[in-house]
């Protein structure tokens, strides 16, 4: 996304599907009701990483799942 800042442009199609993962992102972390610092960081990481951030997310959220279980 620091590339399109830079550019003063970017494509909605990326502009959207950044808008999409910041939406699940706030959905997963309603679920676990984190601190609110975490809620930042997590956005703040998918604001700088785009999707990937969010499988990320995906890939934290499934661990503690696995872990609180086990």
């Amino acid at each position: 996304m620091l590339v399109f800042l830079l550019l003063g442009h970017a494509p909605w199609v990326l502009v959207l599907t950044l808008a999409v993962a910041l939406y699940l992102t706030v959905v997963e972390l309603r679920e676990l009701r984190p601190h609110y610092v975490w809620w930042f960081w997590w956005l703040l990481l998918v604001v700088m990483t785009h999707f990937v951030g969010y499988l990320i997310l995906r890939g934290y959220v499934l661990a503690r799942r696995l872990q609180t279980r086990g």
